[in-house]
């Protein structure tokens, strides 16, 4: 089946056809770096990743390109109130950003290219769209003259004649308000670079424009960014990108927010959840699992009871494959291929939700093979479950995960492991002696402690429960 993906610039779900068969290629616009990130900026980082590993999962080859804005207005404002050089915030950040993205279990990207690397280009990009007739320069800034090219606003469906675009201090000199800044001139105090029309810093859709031509050439593949760079961002990068020449984008992928009462998670509004301070209460495979599986064009509203349950769905699952690696002494490789019913809902805009239902019904049925003391049903079924899993990055036998606390974690583990043992011979005493009050005392205590104790043919086994 082909994979369909919906092209926000179509305003339909269509076929996903490459422009080189057998490839793919990626440009996501990544993190601007004004401050540490929250778990709205690493939703889409989540589900971009899901999507390339679905594409590597489906034969490709996936080239896949997330940029650094590591100078703009956000920026520099913050060096200011701090009094530190703005290229310390951008770095500081940037690894943040990282650590969020790696914590998280994303694959790292072909290239990450910072905004700063590319002034040559964009000083060439300029120059050929002045050339071109499309852009102008006017006290030092180069601006984009919106009405010389004529698919402005195709992506975002505006109308011109009713366009507010956002500007910025010290953009004068431009022929309509509507043109944007590609370049913006010197001002006291602040980064420039040298450009055939003075010292300046670049605009932010430049910089993307750029970048995407340095590394997947004149035409690509995907374009990916969240709902809120539809405009001015994306339509801004396609107008300077077609201008100059390029095909640029055949696909236009947006994810949709996290929000928190129904609004947007942002800095701004000071309702954001850092993902520092996330994976300190919980773990991060479980933050993965709350972020990467709801629809990536659905709307996550974020609240403490909803995490708990996503903790408590992914638990089950997690339950399921430990009982299977004891049942079968060992490990079980994950399967050569998916349960086509998963393939066809990955293949549908990436039906994640879909998808996950069938790993749920893949663990009910390996759970009865368990009961029913089928150990080779159930580890046919644990075989299909890291497999879709694996898709998902969320396979906790994965080193990413399973390795993930280190040697110290796994040395903590054997600790608790015998002491809780110590505790469950205590309780089978009781239970050989009939004493059940003594017996229903320690495993009360234990649930209490977080750990859940489950009585088996084999004796009992304990497991952390959800908080």
């Amino acid at each position: 089946m082909t994979i369909r993906l919906y092209d926000t610039s179509a305003r339909q779900i269509r076929d996903f056809s490459p422009l080189t068969p057998g490839c793919v290629s990626i440009y996501l616009c990544g993190a601007t770096v004004q401050a540490a990130p929250h778990i709205g900026h690493i939703r889409s980082g989540l589900n971009f990743d899901i999507m390339r590993r679905w594409f590597d999962y489906r034969g490709y080859d996936v080239t896949f390109v997330r940029n650094v804005t590591d100078i703009d207005d956000k920026i520099i404002k913050k060096a200011a109130e701090q009094g530190r050089p703005w290229w310390s915030i951008g770095y500081e950040n940037e690894r943040a950003f990282n650590e969020g993205y790696d914590v998280l279990g994303c694959l790292p990207p072909t290239y990450e290219p910072r905004a700063t690397g590319h002034i040559t280009e964009m000083v060439e990009m300029m120059r050929g769209l002045i050339e071109r007739g499309h852009a102008y320069e006017a006290d030092g800034n180069v601006y984009f003259d919106v009405r010389s090219f004529e698919g402005y606003l195709q992506l975002s469906n505006q109308d011109l004649d009713d366009l507010r675009q956002p500007s910025g201090e010290g953009e004068t000199g431009k022929r309509d308000p509507r043109d944007f800044a590609m370049w913006k001139a010197e001002k006291p105090g602040e980064p420039s670079w040298e450009t055939p029309w003075g010292r300046g810093r670049p605009g932010w859709h430049l910089e993307c424009s750029a970048m995407a031509h340095k590394y997947l050439g004149s035409a690509f593949d995907i374009h990916g960014g969240g709902l809120d760079l539809i405009f001015p961002h994306h339509e801004n990068e396609i107008a300077q990108a077609k201008a100059y020449g390029d095909d640029f984008a055949s696909y236009w992928v947006h994810n949709a927010w996290v929000t928190m009462a129904g609004d947007k998670m942002s800095k701004s509004l000071g309702n954001s959840v850092l993902v520092s301070e996330m994976v300190k209460h919980w773990r991060p495979i479980v933050l993965r699992y709350y972020l990467g599986t709801p629809h990536y064009r659905s709307m996550i509203e974020y609240s403490e009871e909803a995490l708990r349950e996503a903790e408590s769905a992914f638990a089950r699952i997690e339950g399921f494959v430990q009982r299977v690696v004891e049942k079968a002494g060992g490990p079980v490789e994950p399967a050569a291929d998916v349960p086509l019913a998963f393939a066809e809902a990955m293949d549908d805009d990436l039906g994640v939700p879909q998808a996950l239902a069938i790993v749920h019904t893949a663990v009910r049925q390996g759970n009865s093979a368990l009961a029913a003391d089928d150990k080779e049903a159930a580890v046919a079924r644990l075989a299909e479950v890291r497999a879709m899993l694996g898709v998902l990055g969320l396979d906790p036998l994965d080193p990413q995960w399973a390795g993930g606390e280190g040697e110290r974690g796994e040395d903590l583990h054997g600790v608790v492991d015998t002491l809780v043992r110590l505790v469950l011979q205590q309780r089978e005493a009781a239970r050989s002696r009939k004493d059940w009050a003594t017996a229903d005392a320690i495993r009360d205590q234990l649930n209490q402690s977080g750990l859940v104790i489950e009585d088996g043919p084999d004796g009992p086994r304990w497991t952390l429960g959800p908080r």
